[in-house]
């Protein structure tokens, strides 16, 4: 699996994640990699250098599930109007 990396822009510092580590740039917008979970007091000073891609064959749902689920994702939602009595 290929490594996140981030840079943070408030001190110019490039994060790379490690597994099993904790990665921090140490300024002011405390920027921090925890395995794939990124976070940072400001996220808009953080940029994404690359972003690594999952295992499809090791995802829960077939191809069909996905597309299905994604279909479901862009429903309109309802709104009901109720009158008070």
């Amino acid at each position: 699996m290929e490594k996140l990396k981030v840079r943070c822009r408030s001190c110019q510092k490039e994060l790379i994640g490690q597994p099993g580590k904790v990665v921090t740039c140490g300024c002011a917008n405390r920027t921090v990699i925890r395995e794939d979970v990124i976070s940072a007091v400001d996220l808009s000073k953080v940029v994404m250098l690359t972003n690594p891609t999952h295992d499809k064959k090791n995802s829960l749902f077939t191809s069909d599930d996905l597309r299905y689920q994604e279909s479901r994702r862009k429903r309109k939602v309802r709104k009901l109007d109720f009158e008070v009595r």
